[in-house]
């Protein structure tokens, strides 16, 4: 019987994306390779608990949820996030960013200095500039404040980020545009907190780290796995939680590793080629079953 391991989700180092593990083991990921797993027949979707701590009841989950949690552990986990802003006596800097996704997709948002761009390699974005450094209220007021001069959001659901990874521009300039217009007209603002330091822009492109040069546009997105369903195909990028998958016969899928979350899962053998999990065309309404 295949051992069965617990998908923590993707997180993004310096060397790329790799899977993590519960228990602390993590799968470097590369394009070009075979990603392939099954769902243990039988088996049920369980809460991934909140702040490193299991959940108490083992609470079951939908299969469609991508934060894996159930009502109180989601309760408790966003309690302790900056976003619910209940952090205010946090002395770490703070770093506001303007991040771009594709053609009309901009947002302002902010995270800790220290974390570098690891949040905008988390959340997928193609291209970004700093703002400004500061306390996080000030952070905060400069995000609320852009928001509403810029007419920008501070968030974006996924489902629109991979709608128009296939329309990106093909030059760093190009996709850096939109940034360097909107970067000028907010430090030109007033209203900006006197403890927050404005810093010119820079725009970085992720397009290189993503390995969405020259890649196929992808067809459809998996909605949600299931017991004993399969997934397996080829590695040719990956944005934010998002996995791109070459699928034979198939063409390109989008597998988000959140719903990978609080399933048991087992390596498909290497024999074996399926994908038989509940996947929707972006140009379709109605789910489709490969």
């Amino acid at each position: 019987m295949a051992r069965m391991w617990t998908c923590s989700g993707l997180r993004w180092t310096p060397e790329g994306p790799v899977l993590v593990w519960d228990g602390g083991r993590v799968s470097a990921l590369s394009w070009g390779q075979r990603v392939a797993f099954a769902v243990a027949d039988g088996s049920a979707r369980r809460c991934v608990g909140a702040r490193g701590h299991a959940c108490p009841v083992r609470a079951g989950v939908p299969g469609r949820s991508t934060g894996a949690r159930c009502e109180e552990c989601a309760r408790l986990d966003r309690a302790h996030s900056v976003a619910a802003d209940t952090l205010a006596d946090d002395p770490r800097p703070y770093r506001v960013y303007l991040a771009w996704f594709g053609p009309g997709l901009v947002k302002v948002g902010i995270t800790a200095a220290e974390r570098g761009s690891a949040r905008l390699l988390e959340q997928g974005a193609v291209c970004f500039s700093w703002l400004g450094t500061g306390p996080l209220m000030a952070a905060r007021r400069t995000e609320e404040l852009l928001r509403a001069a810029l007419q920008v959001p501070d968030r974006i659901p996924y489902a629109e980020k991979r709608a128009v990874r296939a329309a990106l521009p093909g030059t760093e300039d190009e996709r850096a545009s939109q940034v360097r217009e909107l970067h000028a007209r907010a430090v030109v603002l007033d209203g900006w907190p006197e403890s927050l330091t404005r810093e010119p822009c820079q725009p970085v492109d992720h397009v290189g780290r993503f390995g969405l040069f020259g890649v196929p546009a992808a067809f459809a997105h998996v909605v949600e796995l299931v017991p004993g369903g399969a997934v397996s195909g080829e590695l040719v990028a990956a944005a934010g939680p998002d996995l791109h998958l070459a699928v034979a016969g198939r063409g390109v899928v989008v597998v988000d590793t959140r719903l990978m979350t609080g399933w048991e899962l087992a390596p498909l053998p290497s024999a074996v080629s399926a994908f038989t999990v509940p996947a929707r065309e972006f140009t379709r309404e109605q789910d489709g079953l490969f």
